[in-house]
């Protein structure tokens, strides 16, 4: 068990720095705006998580363990003083190369201690690390295609890689779930986030999920029958947002001549209308679903739904990151997982009976549970071993540069 541990603590360390390989240093240094991180703080952030909660454990610490401690602690208030988040893009020493060679160490460090044994405690803990890792591969990807955004030169990160153009025949047909007393939340017999207990019962009304994912062409239709524009229908605090933000379309679009363009990993594209919108807050997803007649499914109904499929879709590891049209022609919900994030109307608050883990590790996830909203599924920027049907993202409702999107719900007929 040890051994197969350390193989996938390897496995995922280096899935991280593949991602890095076409990006230049400066495109690895450079930070936008506060809340996206430089791509060369991730790879030190997360390596200085496995030497804080796992390798302090063990007595073993990296030569600048103390100036690295300060620089790469994200948030956790309980192991001290840390340098300003908004300041990230700031740090031009430790270089690439001296944060490279961190890696190493730690890789090379917590491998030989897994190997040598570990107590179930500490094996929990790297467990927990390496899904902190692939939340922050995500990160990584999409704090880098922000940051390219902001040069008028829209510049590429990656090679657009080909795909098949889809034959899949698109509709607003909705499917129907039963109601009923269900269970939600995680049994606890794999990994899950401390947010994903403890599983508990729910007594749902009979609902509606729409089999489609809402593409930009629908978007493109919102946009042309003024949605930016009318303020009923709206939430307050939406309202409020469109007018200081100037908000008329997703985030990254552009207009031109009346055609639609996009930023993307792979420099400014076209809008494909088949595809699924992305990098939509929820004020705007809210919006569109009052504008379409229906409403955004809660948390509860995308969880009993997508617990009734598996976990397959378009996910990091295709390499391909940005969402694509969907391409099969089932029964079933369509991109339910992987492709884009989707928005729930149910705010980030505990589960019944929610306990923190002990210890500085316990500022995770409960801490962050006020004025945020639930996301499920996945995106094209996340691994696919990273998600599950209990797993539950968020966001604040204004936050729009994560892979996003929208599916429709309704109640039942």
């Amino acid at each position: 068990m040890s051994r197969e541990l350390a193989d996938r603590f390897l496995e995922i360390r280096r899935q991280t720095l593949r991602l890095t390989e076409p990006l230049s240093e400066a495109d690895l240094t450079v930070q936008a705006v506060e809340f996206a991180s430089p791509g060369k703080w991730h790879l030190a952030h997360t390596s200085w998580f496995f030497e804080e909660f796992v390798l302090r454990e063990l007595g073993k610490f990296f030569p600048q363990s103390d100036d690295y401690r300060y620089l790469f602690n994200s948030y956790y208030e309980a192991i001290g003083q840390r340098h300003p988040r908004g300041m990230r893009g700031l740090i031009t020493r430790p270089s690439l190369q001296e944060v490279l060679a961190y890696r190493a160490y730690i890789d090379e460090t917590v491998a030989h201690a897994l190997e040598q044994g570990v107590s179930s405690e500490l094996a929990h803990t790297v467990t927990l690390g390496l899904h902190h890792e692939q939340q922050h591969q995500e990160l990584f990807l999409t704090d880098i295609l922000y940051t390219l955004a902001q040069n008028p030169l829209h510049p590429a990160a990656y090679t657009l890689p080909h795909h098949a153009p889809s034959t899949a025949t698109l509709s607003g047909r909705m499917v129907s779930f039963d109601g009923g007393l269900r269970p939600i939340g995680h049994k606890g017999d794999d990994f899950g986030f401390d947010n994903e207990f403890p599983q508990h019962k729910v007594y749902l009304q009979p609902y509606q999920l729409a089999r489609n994912l809402v593409t930009n062409g629908d978007w493109l239709e919102f946009i042309r029958d003024g949605g930016y524009g009318n303020p009923l229908l709206w939430l307050a605090d939406g309202w409020a947002e469109v007018q200081a933000e100037c908000w008329q379309m997703p985030l990254y679009w552009t207009e031109r001549d009346g055609d639609y363009y996009s930023m993307t990993l792979y420099g400014l594209l076209p809008v494909d209308s088949a595809a699924p919108v992305t990098h939509v807050s929820y004020y705007e997803a809210d919006a569109y679903a009052r504008w379409a007649g229906k409403r955004l499914p809660t948390e509860i109904e995308w969880e009993v739904a997508a617990r009734q499929q598996d976990t397959h879709g378009h996910f990091s590891d295709s390499a391909c990151y940005r969402p694509l049209p969907a391409t099969d022609s089932g029964d079933s919900l369509r991109q339910l997982y992987g492709t884009v994030w989707e928005w729930t109307a149910s705010p980030y608050v505990a589960y019944p009976g929610f306990k923190p883990n002990g210890g500085a590790v316990g500022e995770y996830n409960g801490k962050f549970m006020n004025g945020q909203y639930v996301l499920r599924g996945g995106s094209c920027a996340t691994p696919v071993g990273h998600i599950r049907a209990t797993y539950r993202n968020f966001f604040y409702p204004q936050q729009r540069w994560q892979f996003n999107g929208v599916r429709l719900a309704n109640d039942a007929a």
